[in-house]
């Protein structure tokens, strides 16, 4: 479908429909990253203030080391949140949630209060 413009577009109905199709490839990759459970939850621990590196390993339990530094990077990249690092002895760093990511943060706080919210209903539904 295209658009009065004569830009193909990614969709005819529905939230996509306003979305040219060459966007959709980055937008689908956008939409993994800020999706993915880790990096939801990184996002909603870092809505209180900057953390070091071991208090989010702290917070988010069951992540992994390897996960974690990972999701990291990949926010960063992606300008979600800040790396400060201070010349101390011993270094510290610290993560914090940028400008960009104060909207998603919204939107991420109310997926997780959804999922707390409906746990038990969805529990009872996926037993057998």
């Amino acid at each position: 479908m295209q658009d009065s413009a004569g830009i193909e577009m990614a969709a005819s109905v529905g939230p996509c429909a306003s979305i040219p199709a060459e966007h959709m490839d980055f937008i689908r990759q956008v939409l993994d990253r800020v999706g993915d459970k880790w990096s939801m939850l990184i996002i909603a621990v870092l809505e209180g203030g900057p953390m070091r590196y071991t208090d989010l390993q702290r917070e988010i339990r069951g992540i992994s080391q390897r996960m974690l530094t990972h999701t990291l990077r990949q926010l960063t990249a992606d300008g979600l949140i800040s790396r400060t690092a201070y010349a101390e002895v011993p270094p510290r760093v610290e993560y914090a949630l940028t400008p960009l990511a104060g909207g998603l943060n919204e939107i991420v706080k109310q997926l997780i209060g959804w999922a707390a919210d409906h746990h038990d209903e969805i529990r009872a539904n996926r037993s057998p």
